[in-house]
């Protein structure tokens, strides 16, 4: 049993996540899989759009917390990390239509974010969970999703977030019942197909050109944010994850360093 799976027909690419016993988080060897997946998918002649989705009750529960405290360290492999992945880099020329199953919490709300069409079921629930596991909340989602500043906020304190309330916010395109969420994915992808060849191409390129983006000068300001307080803290949000236990938190190697956060200086026009 492989952890991703593929389905290809009638132009369309399906790329389902597969390990609905852990809740298809990002081990290693999936996320490897998935690289490898997009690359076919951008390289294929054949195939114009894809759909992505999920076994079990959940979509992606994102980063394997049991994966990253057995290696003893955070984040994605750096095996992982160095691999080519065209979803992850934004650089597909295709539309991807993400059809979420269940739980998107972590990296998998990020998964569904990156996709330029997304359906889900009713009673789904997402999670940007940054804020539980760094030192930084996801302070992008946002900007990049054209969302109100209270909303952004509320995602970046990784509140959550049912499907219904972000369809109502417009982060979803369909809301559906778990029986139509393939064949409404299925239709998308159809009259996508249905569309001038460069039409589709060129629109692709224009909307995500018109997508919001965190300046240079906001994204540096994060750098140092993601290093100020106790690093010991990320390890221990995912012990503590693992173990099924409250996390003890040290907050910050020196207590002094609480009154020292760098503060955003914008540089003068």
């Amino acid at each position: 049993m492989s952890f991703v799976e593929i389905e290809r027909g009638d132009g369309i690419m399906v790329v389902r996540l597969n390990r609905p016993e852990r809740m298809n988080s990002l081990g290693t060897e999936l996320r490897n899989l998935l690289a490898d997946a997009w690359c076919e998918f951008r390289d294929s002649k054949d195939l114009e759009v894809a759909i992505f989705t999920g076994t079990g009750r959940a979509f992606c529960a994102g980063e394997d917390m049991k994966e990253s405290v057995e290696k003893g360290r955070v984040g994605s492999s750096a095996e992982s990390a160095a691999r080519e992945n065209p979803y992850n880099d934004g650089t597909l020329d295709k539309p991807v239509i993400v059809a979420i199953n269940g739980f998107a919490m972590g990296g998998g709300f990020m998964l569904t974010e990156r996709a330029d069409f997304r359906v889900s079921v009713r009673g789904a629930t997402f999670e940007s969970s940054e804020a539980k596991r760094w030192l930084l909340g996801g302070h992008s989602h946002g900007i990049v999703n054209n969302l109100p500043h209270a909303i952004a906020t509320e995602i970046a304190f990784a509140f959550r977030f049912t499907a219904e309330r972000l369809y109502e916010l417009g982060y979803l395109n369909r809301l559906v019942d778990a029986d139509q969420l393939m064949p409404a994915a299925r239709e998308m992808a159809d009259h996508l197909l249905s569309l001038p060849p460069a039409s589709r191409v060129n629109t692709l390129h224009m909307t995500r050109a018109m997508r919001g983006s965190v300046s240079d000068e906001l994204e540096a300001y994060a750098k140092l944010l993601h290093q100020h307080g106790a690093l010991s803290d990320r390890v221990e949000s995912r012990k503590a994850f693992a173990e099924k236990r409250k996390p003890n938190w040290k907050g910050w190697d020196n207590p002094g360093d609480r009154e020292r956060t760098p503060k955003f200086r914008p540089a003068a026009k």
